[in-house]
C-alpha cells in the first residue's frame, strides 16, 4: 500500500477532487463509482469486459459524470490517487503492479466501507464477522436471525449480496452489522477492525487466486486482526486457533471456540442434545448456560449445528442473552440449495446440497446421511478426490456423476470405493440433470438419501449453483409427478 493520509485509517479521507479508479463493475464497483462520485471525487472505473451488461452498467454512471473505461482494465489511469477494487480481482493484475510502482494504494469494496462507516456524525455499527471456507452465509444469516430476537438493529451484509457499502452510507442507521466476508475481501482491506469474529474452517479453495494455501489461511486470518472482543475458531480444525494465535488483537480480546463435543472453559459446544455456553458466563470454569436445543436449528446436520455454535458464539460476544439465541436460531430458515430436503420419493429422500461447490462442503454434506446414492461432477477448479471419496465410501449405495471433470471423481471411487456401482453421463444438455436423478432412483433403495452435493462448481452445465440445484428439483418433482 502507498503512504501518507490514504493510508491512515484513523483520519478521515477527503474524497473531493480526489482521482479515484474504481476496478471492476458489476455488484460491487456500480456501488463504489456511485458512493465515491456522491463524495465528490473524480472518479474513472476500468473493466476488462465490453459486454452488454458492462455497456448497461456503464450507461448508468456516465450520466452521473463518471468515467467508464470498457475492455481495458490494465492500464492505469493517468493521475490515480486512490483505486478500489472489486474483491475478485487478482492481486497480479497489471493494473495493480502498476499502481504499486507509482505508491498507489488499492482498497477493496470491504475496505471503503470499513473507512466510511462513521462518516456525517453517525455512531459506527460495530462489525461481527464471518469467514471460513464453507458456510459463511448461514452462520451469518443465524447470526442476524438472533440478532434480530434480541431487538436489535441489523443486517446481513458483505459478500451475502447485500452491499456493505449501502449499509454504512444508507439512511438506515443499525446497532451493529452481520457481515460475511470472503478471502478475496479480506486480502483487499487492511484496516478492518471487528468487534468480534469467526473463522469458521479452512481448506484449500481459490488456490488459483491466493497462489498457496498459506496466503489463502493468511488473508482469511485477517478477519481476526484488531479484534476488540472475541476471535471465534473451530476446535476441529487447528489451523482456525493457529490463525487466532498469530492475530494482534486488541489487550483483552478472548480466543473462543466452537465444538460438536462437550465444550471446556472458554467454548461452545454440545451435550446431550443441547448447545451450551461455557465462554460468556461468570465463572466459566464451573458454569455452563444453556443456548438452545439441537433440534431448533435447521437443519441439524452436524456441520451445521457448527455453524449455529459459531453464530451463537458472536452473538453473545454481543451481550445478547441465550433466550435470543434460541429464539434466533428457530425462527431461522436456510437458503435454497444448502442440504435442502425437496422431497420423499418411493421412501427415499432427495436432498439438494448444489451449493456444495467444494470438497470440504461436499464432505460435510455426506457426513450427514448414512446411505447416500451420490450426485456429483462439474468443474473441479484444480480439486482433487481422493481423500473424499475415502472418506465416504462406506456411506455410498450408488454414485451418478456428471460434468467436464467427473473423470477425476470416477478415478478416485474406483481406487477407494471399487465395490460402488458407478453411472457416467457423458452429456452436459438441459435433460442430463433429469438422467441423473431417475439414474440415481434406480440405484437408491428405501431409507437412502439420494444427495446432490457436487463437489465442483456449475458453471460448465448451468448459469451456477442455484440453476443446477433448482434443475435438481425440478427433475425430483417430475419422479414424484
Amino acid at each position: 500500500m502507498g503512504s501518507g493520509q490514504v493510508t491512515d485509517s484513523s483520519a478521515p479521507f477527503d474524497f473531493r477532487g480526489k482521482h479515484v479508479t474504481v476496478a471492476g463493475l458489476g455488484v460491487s464497483g456500480v456501488p463504489a463509482a456511485k458512493v465515491l462520485h456522491g463524495l465528490g471525487a473524480r472518479v474513472t472505473v476500468v473493466n476488462d469486459g465490453d459486454d452488454e451488461r458492462a455497456r448497461t452498467q456503464a450507461a448508468e454512471l456516465e450520466p452521473l459524470g463518471v468515467t467508464v473505461r470498457l475492455g481495458d482494465g490494465a492500464t492505469l489511469p493517468e493521475g490515480t490517487e486512490l483505486i478500489v477494487t472489486a474483491p475478485g480481482w487478482k492481486p497480479d493484475k497489471p493494473l495493480f503492479t502498476a499502481a504499486h510502482e507509482a505508491g498507489v494504494p488499492v482498497w477493496g469494496d470491504v475496505e471503503l466501507a470499513w473507512r466510511l462507516r462513521d462518516r456525517d456524525g453517525r455512531k459506527a455499527a460495530p462489525w461481527l464477522a464471518v469467514t471460513g471456507t464453507n458456510g459463511k452465509t448461514t452462520t451469518v444469516q443465524m447470526l442476524a436471525s438472533i440478532l434480530r430476537a434480541a431487538g436489535l438493529r441489523t443486517a446481513a451484509v458483505g459478500n451475502i449480496g447485500v452491499s456493505l457499502l449501502d449499509a454504512v452510507t444508507g439512511d438506515e442507521e443499525y446497532d451493529v452489522l452481520a457481515v460475511e466476508l470472503s478471502s478475496y475481501q479480506l486480502h483487499w482491506a487492511p484496516s478492518l477492525r471487528a468487534h468480534s469474529a469467526a473463522v469458521l474452517n479452512l481448506a484449500p479453495d481459490h488456490l488459483d487466486w491466493h497462489g498457496s494455501m498459506e496466503a489463502y489461511a493468511a488473508d482469511k486470518g485477517r478477519i481476526y486482526e484488531g479484534n476488540r472482543v472475541a476471535c471465534v475458531y473451530n476446535v476441529a480444525d487447528k489451523a482456525t486457533e493457529d490463525l487466532v494465535r498469530a492475530a494482534d488483537v486488541e489487550e483483552g480480546c478472548r480466543a473462543v471456540g466452537f465444538t460438536l463435543g462437550s465444550p471446556a472453559p472458554s467454548q461452545l459446544g454440545v451435550v446431550e442434545g443441547l448447545l451450551v455456553d461455557r465462554a460468556f458466563v461468570e465463572d466459566r470454569h464451573r458454569n455452563a448456560q444453556e443456548l438452545a436445543e439441537v433440534s431448533d436449528v435447521n437443519p441439524p446436520a452436524p456441520h451445521n449445528i457448527a455453524n449455529a455454535l459459531a453464530a451463537a458464539a458472536l452473538a453473545r460476544s454481543f451481550g445478547v442473552s441465550a433466550a435470543a439465541v434460541r429464539d434466533g436460531l428457530r425462527a431461522f430458515t436456510p437458503d435454497a440449495h444448502r442440504i435442502a430436503h425437496v422431497a420423499d420419493v418411493d421412501g427415499v429422500a432427495y436432498v439438494d446440497d448444489s451449493k456444495a461447490t467444494n470438497t470440504h462442503a461436499t464432505e460435510a454434506s455426506l457426513a450427514a446421511y448414512e446411505s447416500i446414492v451420490w450426485i456429483a461432477g462439474g468443474l473441479a477448479k484444480g480439486a482433487t478426490f481422493d481423500e473424499l471419496v475415502a472418506g465416504a465410501a462406506k456411506r455410498l449405495r450408488g454414485a451418478v456423476l456428471i460434468g467436464a471433470d467427473r473423470a477425476l471423481i470416477r478415478e478416485a471411487l474406483a481406487r477407494h470405493a471399487p465395490e460402488v456401482p458407478v453411472v457416467d453421463l457423458d452429456r452436459t444438455d438441459t435433460g442430463a440433470m433429469l438422467q441423473a436423478v431417475q439414474e440415481a432412483q434406480r440405484l437408491a433403495r428405501p431409507g437412502d438419501t439420494v444427495l446432490l452435493a457436487p463437489a465442483c462448481a456449475s458453471m460448465d452445465m448451468f448459469t451456477n449453483y442455484n440453476k443446477r440445484g433448482d434443475a435438481f428439483a425440478q427433475a425430483v418433482r417430475e419422479l414424484g409427478a
